[in-house]
């Protein structure tokens, strides 16, 4: 199944190249009072929805697939969680320049550990980027990324994809310099999600995918999954070893070797094989 949000929070059912709207299928979630719950409810909800989903997509309104604005498919994900150093050539290509490195150590994601990226970060993939500090290199970062579909904590790795509800395409977009990834990767538009969540059942494999990058019609990253360092059952053990995952998570896997800078105006394309592809432009202007 893939799933989407669309045109300002509908839920739609992507199938053969045309958007479905499904978002009568919500209405079975149950009512919430405060507090609310710190993770995203449909998600947490998404297996008892399938039928409504599949009984909705017969009568629903149908739109081409590039004819809706996406959201992203995760309305509120409670954390969204970064994986640094986790392509050994992307390893190398930041212990050698320095731009990307900033004098830190380069060693790989066991020794520096997972980060943090803010909500406030989050968008879809019809957004614009909207690059900040113009004075600074700001980077491209495409990434595979898993959304926890259940609450796990300490889950080892031969058991962590029962946890996975699925898959998107993420651009976990980069600023350059001295703080701590979980700083100056939380600006605002800086967490791309999108076009749409591919469910688990459809993806068996996350470990041999393609991923891809273009900058203006130019190559700039072009590799598989199979180089990660700690692949997806590995990420989740490590990154449940510390946090609690909730429904809703995003896992943002690492990117690999050729990121570079983008500068205002720059039209961005990516895909990961499998998930689909997403064509964006960064704003004409710094924030």
């Amino acid at each position: 199944m893939k799933l989407c949000r669309f045109n300002g929070g509908r839920l739609g059912l992507v199938q053969a190249e045309q958007v479905i709207d499904v978002t009568t299928a919500l209405e079975a979630l149950p009512s919430q009072r405060y507090p609310y719950p710190s993770h995203d409810v449909f998600i947490a909800q998404l297996d008892a929805l399938r039928p409504g989903i599949e009984q909705a997509a017969l009568t629903g309104q149908k739109h081409a697939v590039t004819g809706v604005h996406y959201d992203p498919p995760v309305a509120n994900p409670g954390k969204i969680i970064g994986a640094p150093i986790n392509y050994k050539a992307h390893a190398q290509e930041s212990a050698e320049d320095k731009s990307i490195g900033h004098g830190r150590a380069i060693t790989s994601i066991g020794d520096w550990g997972m980060f943090l990226k803010a909500g406030t970060s989050l968008i879809g993939v019809s957004d614009e980027i909207v690059l900040r500090f113009p004075q600074r290199r700001n980077d491209h970062e495409v990434e595979l990324a898993v959304i926890i579909g259940k609450t796990c904590r300490q889950v080892k790795a031969s058991e962590a994809l029962a946890c996975v509800a699925g898959y998107s395409l993420s651009l976990d977009m980069t600023l350059r310099g001295p703080e701590f990834q979980c700083f100056r990767k939380s600006i605002d538009s800086y967490a791309v999600l999108g076009p749409w969540l591919v469910t688990a059942d459809e993806l068996t494999d996350p470990g041999q995918l393609d991923l891809w990058l273009h900058v203006n019609g130019q190559t700039r990253q072009n590799a598989n999954t199979r180089d990660l360092i700690f692949d997806v059952p590995r990420l989740i053990e490590f990154a449940s070893s510390f946090y609690t995952l909730q429904p809703g998570d995003v896992i943002m896997t690492g990117t690999p070797e050729g990121v570079g800078p983008v500068l205002p105006g720059d039209w961005i394309e990516a895909g990961v094989q499998g998930l689909g592809t997403l064509a964006m432009r960064v704003a004409p202007q710094y924030a």
